[in-house]
């Protein structure tokens, strides 16, 4: 039988059969795409109509060329002239015919299942554990074999759906990666919602937040929401974001609580925030490299709900909206960005349209990490006619409704009383547009109707 190139196995026996990464000796599954390497290629003689080489499944006289699709480097391989223009179709139909294609392929996918099957019993499906079959003949999927052992502690797996999952994120039944908690996540608490989605491009979701609801010392009700966005081009803004989210929130739960304004109240916790994103940038270097170049850093936003007024803090271009029941009555963005846009605009230097048409429009000029220049928590209270809803966002939704008059057109008319269905709906809008960021968006009814103290991060 004839075998394949040297350089062929070579490069067949450290890369994965199914997307050609490259693995290690012992590897049982694929770190990238999850398939099961342990199970040789299937390779069997399949004779030809009209002849062929036996072991290969290619016609006589085509052996593996450089490719592996049966077919010489030059074009003499098949002759020339009209007869060997036929004859060369009439091969490439047999090819196609047979399953193996241009490369040589002698996989072939399994039909579906019939509904009335369970699992693993498919019509026609092999059992688990027979030889490779041949091509044009059914083959066994992990997936929708039995689970043997015990039922899984924890995760169960998104593929297959009765595998248990490892440290590492993969399915201990099928291998599948496993998508990572923080790319998609969702909360909901008595008078506020929150939601955070990876988007469309980035390989990870860096953003965070935190809701939570409680009373005042006089028994006013309260909400908050923290939106953190972590900075890209920083070392481990997805950390960043996260410690920033969990201190500021639990900072201003605790103020309130003990009856601080809420102005001061979100100043002091910004400025929290701050330190637990700057003590990351320590960790990293126990806190011997002095000035830190490129440390952990993120935006953020936050806002708290409570009798007739509502109060917001920031740093960075994370943003706070305003956005009324009745629709007739004007919407307002509640922030100013800590961005170089902002400041060309705050200087007279060029217009709003100007400015954030640059390309240097989004270049913050504030965050909170070890080396920022200036840790400057801005704060804002406001007392607005009417009900309605505050949306506190990253800029992955503001990119697509940047305006007060288009956050507002899009966002939907009963917010008030479905906070997270508002907020599902928003970053929806983020993801139709492109979804070119992390997005995260919450939605605070006003005013604040909760009545029982709850705390819950993302």
């Amino acid at each position: 039988m004839q075998g394949l190139p040297e350089s062929a196995q070579s490069a067949q026996s450290i890369s994965c059969p199914s997307c050609a990464e490259p693995l290690e000796e012992g590897d049982k599954f694929c770190g990238v795409c999850g398939a099961d390497v342990t199970a040789p290629l299937p390779v069997a003689d399949v004779g030809l109509p009209g002849g062929g080489t036996p072991g290969t499944g290619l016609p006589d006289g085509a052996g593996p060329g450089p490719l592996g699709n049966g077919s010489a480097a030059s074009g003499t391989a098949h002759g020339s002239g009209p007869a060997a223009s036929a004859e060369h179709d009439h091969e490439h139909e047999r090819e196609h015919a047979h399953g193996y294609g241009e490369y040589g392929d002698t996989f072939a996918l399994a039909p579906p299942l019939d509904p009335a099957a369970g699992p693993g019993q498919g019509a026609g499906r092999p059992a688990a554990g027979d030889a490779p079959v041949a091509p044009g003949a059914e083959i066994s999927d992990p997936r929708e074999e039995p689970l043997t052992g015990p039922a899984p502690q924890g995760r169960t797996c998104v593929a297959c759906g009765v595998g248990g999952v490892d440290a590492d994120g993969y399915c201990e039944h099928c291998g599948h990666a496993q998508p990572r908690l923080r790319d998609h996540q969702e909360r909901e608490l008595e008078g506020v919602a929150a939601v955070s989605d990876r988007g469309l491009r980035h390989h990870r979701n860096e953003d965070a937040f935190a809701v939570a609801a409680t009373s005042l010392p006089d028994g006013t009700p309260a909400v908050i929401a923290v939106v953190c966005d972590g900075v890209s081009s920083a070392y481990r803004p997805d950390d960043a974001s996260a410690a920033a989210a969990a201190v500021g929130s639990e900072t201003l739960l605790d103020a309130l609580e003990h009856g601080s304004p809420p102005e001061q109240a979100m100043h002091d916790a910004l400025l929290a925030a701050a330190r637990a994103v700057a003590v990351l940038a320590e960790e990293d270097d126990g806190g011997k490299q002095g000035p830190h170049h490129n440390a952990p850093a993120c935006t953020c936003v936050s806002a708290v709900a409570a009798g007739p007024v509502f109060t917001v803090g920031w740093i960075g271009d994370s943003r706070a909206y305003w956005v009324p029941d009745d629709r007739a009555l004007p919407s307002a963005r509640l922030t100013e960005d800590d961005s170089w846009a902002a400041r060309m605009v705050s200087a007279g230097l060029m217009s709003e349209a100007e400015a954030y048409a640059d390309d240097r429009a989004h270049a913050i000029t504030g965050w909170l990490g070890a080396d920022a220049v200036e840790i400057d928590p801005h704060t804002a209270s406001f007392q607005p006619e009417g009900t309605g809803v505050v949306v506190v966002c990253t800029d992955g939704l503001w990119n697509y409704a940047e305006s007060a008059a288009e956050l507002a057109a899009v966002t939907p008319a009963d917010a008030r009383s479905r906070p997270l269905h508002c907020a599902q709906t928003l970053v929806g809008v983020a993801l139709d547009g492109g979804g070119h960021d992390n997005v995260t968006v919450a939605v605070l009814p006003f005013p604040a109707t909760v009545g029982r103290a709850v705390s819950e991060p993302a």
